[in-house]
């Protein structure tokens, strides 16, 4: 099944007269079961790409469906219910709640989506190697422990897709690999379809394909040998 496709996508910021367009006509596809990295340099469009399909920033032609589904269809109430409960986000800089415990963050996004019990929540805390740190507070725990705290967070519900922005990009290069190790598990294990963003090219090798972008458009798709 097609989790993601799109046709003909193209995103233009406007900044009074002028008008930049940042995605230029992209047509991608995306099945169950992949690890989908896209790479390129700063300003190539690949965060704005992951934004536009994940319904996150609107989209100025072309279309996007999630799950079969046009995204432009989809009312506030449904994206809504789309992010709590059928998708999942980690983004480079966690955020985590400070006020909250680990395990209180990641009850918050249950509450918010399908309402796990405590041993749910605890056994996805266990999944990321975080459930000795239930009780600590974010600012308790290393760069790399609170990433695996906000993916235990995307994970909660269940989601049938998760998409990364730069999920290693404020790590040191041990709690990178250490997190990209955690990512491929996901998706070999666990079968989660995953879409990320990376700048680090060696980060590709942990999935099963990999988009280049460069100038707004997809200049390569190619499978990856891991």
């Amino acid at each position: 099944m097609e989790y993601i496709k799109t046709n003909e996508l193209r995103k233009v910021y406007t900044h009074g007269k002028l008008a930049v367009e940042v995605l230029k006509g992209i047509t991608i596809a995306l099945r169950d079961g992949e690890f989908v990295s896209i790479v390129g340099p700063s300003g190539s469009g690949k965060t704005t790409l992951l934004y536009t399909i994940s319904g996150l920033e609107p989209y100025t032609g072309g279309s996007v469906e999630l799950f079969g589904r046009e995204l432009s269809a989809f009312r506030d109430r449904d994206q809504a219910s789309l992010r709590a409960k059928d998708i999942g986000f980690v983004f480079q800089f966690y955020n985590l709640i400070p006020n909250l415990t680990v395990y209180e963050n990641v009850l918050l996004a249950s509450v918010l989506g399908i309402n796990e019990t405590k041993a749910a929540i605890l056994k996805t805390l266990e999944t990321v190697g975080m459930a000795d740190y239930a009780s600590y507070y974010p600012g308790e725990l290393s760069g790399g422990m609170q990433q695996r705290v906000s993916i235990a967070r995307a994970l909660i519900n269940k989601p049938r897709l998760l998409f990364a922005d730069e999920p290693t990009g404020n790590l040191d290069y041990k709690n990178g690999i250490e997190i990209m190790d955690l990512f491929r598990r996901l998706n070999v294990e666990e079968k989660k379809t995953i879409l990320m963003v990376t700048h680090n090219e060696e980060m590709t090798s942990y999935g099963t394909r990999t988009l280049h972008m460069l100038d707004g458009k997809v200049i390569k798709d190619e499978r990856t040998l891991r």
